[in-house]
């Protein structure tokens, strides 16, 4: 199955028949007016929405029609899709340029639940690391978990780029309600310095922590705000190499 998941990601994508149809498509309802498109059909604003997990999309104002989404689906048919998720599911590592599986269903399955890599169920792993991310959270939020001088943390900025800095961004602005707001969260991902500059004035770097947010860690600019960091802590704490 592995090989067959191949095959089907180095398919051009624009050579397939419902991507040329979805061409033609465009060029037709591409001047369509979406006053028309509401005039037409007064249902539309009921039958193109949906939720899941508590969030409603609405995607009756774009300049799509029930043909559109007839080729869309096709297009996903003729691509494969069903079948690249099953393999995901399955752990079959379906990320071809890094020869690995693609977990992020492993992230979010329940304890219960069996995703097997190589012959390895890594679901038991996941959540023992998410165990322990959150028994040290909840150490530095209640102050247990200090700094290296003893004092108790109260900034913590996260280092990362791409991903691993709008994955850390959306989580933190979605969840900003109910945060402890004695505490401060900043986020540097620009390799200019003025953007660690600016995250980190008037902080005490005693009460300081940094988060290096990384799959690799050899991220030119992760790795160059991470050593900036730990600079700006030495220098900060009469440390040294």
């Amino acid at each position: 199955m592995a090989a067959d998941v191949q095959v089907i990601a180095k398919d051009a994508q624009t050579k397939r028949k419902a991507w040329k149809a979805l061409e033609a498509h465009y060029r037709r309802v591409r001047e369509l007016h979406l006053r028309n498109l509401f005039a037409d059909d007064p249902t539309r604003g009921e039958r193109m929405a949906t939720q899941g997990a508590g969030v409603h999309l609405d995607y009756s104002k774009n300049r799509i029609t029930d043909q559109t989404l007839k080729l869309l689906v096709q297009l996903a048919e003729e691509s494969g899709l069903q079948t690249r998720i099953d393999a995901m599911f399955r752990g079959e590592k379906i990320n071809i340029t890094e020869k690995r599986a693609v977990l992020h269903v492993a992230l979010r399955a329940p304890k219960g639940a069996s995703i097997f890599v190589d012959g390895a169920n890594v679901v038991p792993q996941v959540h023992a690391v998410l165990e322990r991310m959150s028994h040290f959270c909840n150490r530095v939020r209640s102050g247990e978990w200090k700094g290296h001088t003893g004092k108790r943390i109260r900034n913590v900025i996260n280092i990362g780029i791409g991903g691993s800095d709008l994955g850390p961004v959306m989580a933190y602005e979605a969840l900003r309600h109910y945060s402890d707001r004695s505490m401060m969260f900043g986020f540097v991902s620009n390799v200019d310095g003025t953007a660690f500059v600016e995250v980190v004035r008037d902080l005490d770097p005693a009460e300081t922590l940094f988060i290096v947010s990384s799959k690799t860690f050899t991220t030119i600019e992760t790795m160059t705000n991470a050593r900036t960091a730990r600079s700006w802590l030495l220098a900060g704490l009469n440390g040294d190499e």
